[in-house]
C-alpha cells in the first residue's frame, strides 16, 4: 500500500481523538497534519464514520495500521465523494459548444469531454490505486470553472475560495481566478461599447468578492487566529525544509537542472576537475525527501523557485487583462499558471501535473491546436505517474489502463478534428512512441542489469527527464499558441 493510507488514517485519528488546538500541534507520526483547515474539518467528519468500520484506525498510536475494513473505508471514502467530480463534470460539459457535426453520440464534444475527465488516467491510479482524496477537489475545481463561464461570478469565486481551504496547491491557479473575476465581473459594461476603455469599475461587486474571501478565510483560519496558532498552521503548510524536488523528481524545469548538474558533476569528476572530496553529502538521487546542494551549477532557494514562477506566469495573466476572450481566456490563463508553477515550483509533486492536463481537457475538445497540446502534455505527464505504482501486480494494470486512455484520446480527437490538419507532426509522434522502448527498459531490462544495485535511481531519472522535456514542450507550445493568437472581434466585445 502506498504510505498516503497511513497518512489519512494518521490524520482520521488526529481530529478525531485530539482538540483543535492540537491539530496541527501533534508529531507522534512523520505523517503529520500539512493540509488547510477545511481538510482537516474533512477528515474530521470522515472519522465518526470510520470508527464504524474499524475503530483502531482512530487510535494515533496505532502507526501504519491496516486492516481489511481501513483499506475498504478508506478506499470506498473516496468513490463516495467522486460525485461531486461527476457533478461538476456534467456542468463543464454544458459550458461546451457542442455544435460541431457529428455522426453519432460518440464524437460529440461533450461526450468526448465527459470521457476524457471522467476516465482520466492519472486521476485514476491517484485516487483508486495510490490513494488520495483528488476527485472532489477537482470537482470543486470544475465546478467554480463551470460557474464562471455561465457567468455566476460570485458561485464560482465561493467555490474557488473553498477550495484553497481544502488544499492550498490550487492558489498555483489563483492569478487566473483573481484577473478574470476583476475583468469580468468588477468592471461593467456601458451600453454596447464592451471595451476595457469603456468599462465602469462597480465598488459593489468589489466588494462582494472581498467578502465572499474574508467570510470563507475567516470560517477557516479564524479558530486558529484566535488560537495564536496561525504561524503554526503556516509553518505545516508550508514546509521549505523538505527540499527543491520530491523524492521521485516531477517531470519539469528543476528535474532538467538537476540531470545537468549530475551529468556535469560526473564530468568534472572523470577529468580532475572536481575534488570528490568537496562533493555535498545529501544526494538529490538519494530517494529521500531533504534539502541537497547541486554540486557544478548553483543551488536553488524557495526565494528563487518564487521569482521564477512568479515571471513565468505574467504573460499569461497579461494576456488574460489586455487579450480578453471570454471563458476560453481564462481557461488558457488557468493552464498556463497550473504548468508555470508545475514548472518552477519548489518541492512539486508529480501529481501535480493533473491541475493542468484536467482543465486543458476542456480546450482540447474545441480547437484542433489545443487538442494536439494536450495529447502531448496528457500523454507525457501520465506516463511520469508510472512510478507512483512500482510493484510487479500493478505493473500490467497501469499499462493497461494508459493504453486504453491514450487510445481513446487519439481516436476521440482525431475523429473530433478530421477536417482539420493532423494534431501532431511527426517529432512530436516520434517522441510520444519512444516512451514505449523507455518503459521497456525501465521495468523489464534494468532490474536484470548489475546497475540496479548501485545505480537504483537510474529508472526513475531517465523517465522525469525525459517525460520533463515533453511537458516543457508542451508548456511552451500552448504559451506561444496564446501569445500570437489574434481575437475574434465578436470575442473582444465579452
Amino acid at each position: 500500500y502506498s504510505t498516503d493510507f497511513e497518512v489519512h488514517r494518521n490524520w482520521l485519528a488526529i481530529t478525531h481523538n485530539l482538540p483543535l488546538s492540537q491539530w496541527y500541534y501533534e508529531a507522534t507520526s512523520e505523517w503529520t497534519l500539512d493540509y488547510p483547515p477545511f481538510f482537516a474539518w474533512f477528515e474530521y467528519v470522515l472519522s465518526h464514520i470510520a470508527k464504524y468500520f474499524d475503530p483502531k484506525m482512530l487510535v494515533i498510536e496505532n502507526l501504519n495500521y491496516t486492516s481489511r475494513a481501513t483499506i475498504f473505508f478508506q478506499r470506498f471514502s473516496v468513490i463516495c465523494t467522486d460525485i461531486l467530480f461527476i457533478y461538476a463534470v456534467r456542468e463543464c460539459c454544458r459550458c461546451v459548444n457542442g455544435k460541431r457535426a457529428a455522426k453519432d453520440i460518440l464524437e460529440k464534444p461533450t461526450f468526448i469531454l465527459a470521457a476524457l475527465l471522467l476516465w482520466n488516467f492519472g486521476l485514476l491510479i491517484v485516487d483508486h490505486i495510490h490513494f488520495q482524496y483528488n476527485g472532489f477537489l477537482f470537482g470543486l475545481m470544475l465546478l467554480s470553472v463551470a460557474r464562471l463561464c455561465q457567468k455566476r461570478y460570485l458561485e464560482g469565486a465561493f467555490l474557488f475560495a473553498v477550495l484553497l481551504h481544502f488544499k492550498h496547491i490550487y492558489v498555483y491557479v489563483a492569478p487566473a481566478y483573481g484577473i478574470y473575476l476583476l475583468r469580468s465581473y468588477c468592471f461593467t459594461a456601458n451600453n454596447a461599447d464592451r471595451s476595457l476603455k469603456w468599462r465602469s469599475f462597480s465598488l459593489l461587486h468589489v466588494t462582494l468578492l472581498g467578502l465572499i474571501v474574508c467570510l470563507v478565510s475567516a470560517l477557516s483560519l479564524g479558530p486558529f487566529i484566535v488560537l495564536g496558532q496561525l504561524p503554526q498552521v503556516i509553518s505545516r503548510l508550508f514546509p521549505f525544509k523538505r527540499g527543491l524536488c520530491h523524492a521521485y523528481w516531477a517531470p519539469n524545469f528543476w528535474a532538467l537542472y538537476n540531470a545537468m548538474d549530475k551529468a556535469l558533476t560526473i564530468f568534472g569528476l572523470k577529468c580532475n576537475l572536481l575534488d570528490p572530496t568537496k562533493i555535498p553529502k545529501a544526494s538529490m538521487t538519494g530517494g529521500l525527501v531533504q534539502e541537497f546542494q547541486h554540486t557544478v551549477l548553483p543551488s536553488v532557494t524557495p526565494l528563487a523557485t518564487l521569482i521564477c514562477t512568479f515571471i513565468s506566469i505574467l504573460p499569461s495573466v497579461f494576456c488574460l487583462w489586455f487579450k480578453p476572450q471570454g471563458p476560453r481566456g481564462f481557461l488558457q490563463c488557468l493552464v498556463l499558471c497550473a504548468l508555470s508553477s508545475f514548472m518552477f515550483g519548489w518541492h512539486v509533486h508529480e501529481k501535480a501535473i493533473l491541475l493542468a492536463i484536467l482543465p486543458l481537457s476542456l480546450l482540447s475538445v474545441q480547437r484542433a491546436k489545443d487538442a494536439g497540446i494536450y495529447l502531448i502534455l496528457t500523454t507525457t505527464g501520465h506516463f511520469s505517474l508510472f512510478p507512483l505504482l512500482f510493484t510487479s501486480p500493478e505493473l500490467p494494470i497501469k499499462i493497461l489502463l494508459m493504453l486504453l486512455f491514450t487510445v481513446y484520446s487519439f481516436s476521440s480527437l482525431k475523429s473530433l478534428f478530421r477536417r482539420e490538419r493532423p494534431l501532431l507532426n511527426w517529432p512530436e509522434t516520434l517522441y510520444l512512441i519512444q516512451l514505449v522502448p523507455l518503459e521497456i527498459f525501465c521495468e523489464i531490462i534494468f532490474p536484470l542489469t548489475p546497475w540496479k544495485r548501485h545505480f537504483p535511481f537510474v529508472p526513475l531519472l531517465l523517465t522525469s527527464v525525459y517525460c520533463a522535456l515533453g511537458v516543457t514542450y508542451a508548456w511552451l507550445k500552448l504559451y506561444l499558441s496564446v501569445l500570437t493568437e489574434r481575437i475574434p472581434a465578436r470575442q473582444k466585445a465579452e
